[in-house]
């Protein structure tokens, strides 16, 4: 339901923004109010409290535009000072949001929730008739007002140099109709269309270009869903071309790559300059990005398997890397986003370097963020070989996790945050601990009180490096894994004994990926059995799936998959443990491959079944869009 008053004047994109994006309950500009279902009671007690006369409360003050009037006046119009009607300026938006808005400034259909039956009758608000030279004479503003007060404020969106005013006589609306004239709406909406914070190579390179490619895109009327998937078709057809093995594949394969990172900017820019903002769009944006990275890395393997160079020990340590720097960046902003009294004197350092201009920029490529990263992949592709672009970029990665993770470890030590009880949640959702750790928790709990503060990373971490060192050093076909493997379920048990409050408890999740992935690894690597590489690259991939699909689910207010799912998964230290066993008991056999592939199958079977049924039926949650602006 939209409430515009009939005085609006401004832009278009303006009224866009306060009536047709989708993640906001209510939204509101000068003028302009709209409401979703989850706010109508809200708004019904606004209309039943105006209706009945209460005093009103005095309309939030909105900072005008460059060259606008200050505030907005609430006098009556004067004859010829009359905007569109309510109805007009409700389907000033485009996309299914705005053609579905319902635009209403004289009453609500719904009745009045208890206590606010004065001024209603017959289940309808009777609006208050205009207050001349009041406040309330905007009543979108005073219905805002009263949101405010009622403990449902409207987002207010960023109109920068937009213009949107309720002109009290005919002055104010040509200095209105002047004030719009002189912007340049279009330029204005499509530099917003363009990430405020981003990569190096993506703002100087790719946005520049792909925001009118966006804009393509929206005259076409093409979602950035549909975008989204051609960019994970080229993706995978760039894949398919490295796999050839020969140089003219390698260099369409580069090509390719750069290609569908443009479309993969693209999709995110049409989504803001057309506000088409999803719950599923932000999924399918955040999981292809994934795929189409590790699509390729399989490619680039295959590819110089035809050269008999044999590079998947490399391309699965690619991806391991790679997958532990996301969990870092997620665990550290689940644990902090939240907490109060969250500052540190590194954090001051870090802003105070964000005002000098090439430090900005030079903290940005050094984390090798994905445009970075995929630039380096797609050149090192078209001019080297499979195996120098394994080894550069895992160089290139684990410098950055370095600097990355160190930050973060100072920031943790020399913050007095105070974690709450949801961040703990998460981190312990992000840590997906099965059965066997659950177990070992409950039993350890009581003894955990009395351990000192960096009990839970300390013990995750000495877990973690025992059982992957043992994996990469015994004889391939020993017992000492698996045993070790019982060792890091008893580890696992005690890091998850207490909440995850501690500073370093962030670390927790990403040391207990290490520890699954680089077991993996280390074991298919060592094994010499045929195939076990690429089925540890598949396994690692399904699993490193249902982790991303975690953190999806908890950045989008759903929480973590349900517990039945994790405990049928394993969890990670029963998925390690069952790996350790397979390679003692079926050691120079191809059985250790076979057990790989189905435990691989087994995996991704059961989380894409569940991940695609939950994120489908999602329609009905709050639309999400990823406007961080952090690179992944």
């Amino acid at each position: 339901m939209a409430v515009v008053d009939r005085r609006f004047r401004g832009h278009r994109h303006a009224l866009r923004l306060a009536l047709t994006d989708p993640r906001f309950d209510a939204a509101a500009v000068t003028g302009a109010l709209t409401v979703r279902p989850a706010a109508r009671p809200a708004l019904q007690r606004a209309l039943a409290a105006l209706a009945g006369g209460t005093p009103p409360a005095t309309p939030a003050p909105t900072a005008p535009a460059p060259g606008a009037a200050a505030g907005t006046s609430a006098a009556s119009p004067q004859p010829g000072a009359g905007g569109p009607d309510a109805r007009t300026a409700a389907a000033a938006g485009t996309g299914p949001a705005a053609r579905t808005a319902a635009a209403s400034a004289l009453a609500t259909d719904a009745a009045a929730p208890d206590g606010a039956g004065a001024g209603t009758a017959a289940g309808r608000v009777t609006l208050p008739a205009q207050r001349r030279g009041e406040a309330a004479d905007v009543l979108p503003d005073a219905l805002a007002a009263r949101l405010d007060a009622l403990g449902a404020p409207p987002h207010r969106p960023e109109l920068g140099v937009l213009v949107a005013r309720v002109p009290a006589d005919s002055a104010a609306a040509e200095a209105a109709a002047g004030a719009v004239a002189a912007i340049d709406e279009e330029s204005v909406r499509l530099r917003s269309a363009v990430k405020s914070r981003d990569g190096f190579f993506t703002t100087h390179f790719i946005s520049p270009y792909s925001r009118y490619l966006a804009r393509w895109c929206a005259r076409r009327g093409l979602t950035p869903n549909q975008v989204t998937t051609a960019s994970l078709l080229v993706a995978l057809i760039a894949a398919g071309c490295a796999a050839t093995g020969e140089r003219a594949g390698f260099v369409a394969a580069g090509i390719l790559l750069i290609a569908s990172f443009v479309l993969d900017c693209t999709d995110g820019q049409l989504a803001r300059y057309s506000l088409q903002y999803s719950t599923l769009g932000a999924w399918l944006d955040a999981t292809f990005d994934r795929a189409k990275e590790y699509a390729y890395y399989a490619g680039l393997a295959l590819g110089a398997a035809r050269g008999h160079d044999d590079v998947w020990a490399l391309a699965l340590g690619a991806m391991v890397l790679q997958t532990c720097r996301h969990v870092v960046d997620f665990a550290f902003n689940e644990a902090n986003h939240d907490a109060t009294a969250n500052t540190s004197p590194t954090a001051a350092l870090s802003d105070r370097l964000d005002s000098v201009g090439w430090t900005v920029w030079a903290r940005r490529m050094i984390v090798l963020p994905i445009g970075e990263r995929w630039a380096l992949i797609a050149v090192l592709t078209a001019v080297t070989t499979p195996r120098i672009t394994f080894v550069v970029l895992l160089v290139g990665c684990a410098l950055a996790a370095c600097y990355t993770t160190a930050g973060r470890v100072l920031r943790s030590l020399t913050r007095r945050a105070r974690r709450t009880d949801r961040a703990a949640q998460a981190l312990a959702d992000l840590a997906d601990s099965g059965p066997l750790a659950e177990a070992v928790a409950r039993v350890l709990r009581p003894a955990a009180r009395r351990l000192p503060p960096f009990t839970a990373p300390a013990a995750a971490l000495a877990g973690a490096a025992a059982v992957a060192a043992t994996a990469a050093l015994a004889p391939y076909g020993s017992w000492y894994p698996a045993l070790v493997a019982v060792l890091y379920v008893l580890t696992s048990g005690l890091a998850v004994a207490l909440p995850l409050k501690g500073a370093l408890d962030w670390l927790v999740p990403p040391l207990l990926r290490a520890g699954e992935y680089g077991t993996v690894l280390a074991l298919a690597a060592v094994s010499g059995v045929n195939g076990a590489l690429p089925a540890a690259f598949c396994l690692v991939a399904a699993v490193a799936y249902h982790h991303y699909d975690t953190v999806y689910r908890i950045r989008g207010g759903a929480g973590a998959p349900p517990r039945a799912l994790v405990r049928a998964a394993g969890g990670h230290e029963g998925r390690t443990l069952v790996v350790a066993l397979a390679a003692a008991v079926a050691a120079h056999r191809s059985g250790f491959t076979a057990t790989l592939a189905v435990l691989a199958t087994a995996i991704a079977l059961l989380v894409l079944t569940e991940s695609i049924r939950f994120w489908v039926s999602a329609g009905a949650t709050a639309a999400v869009h990823d406007e961080s602006g952090e690179p992944a």
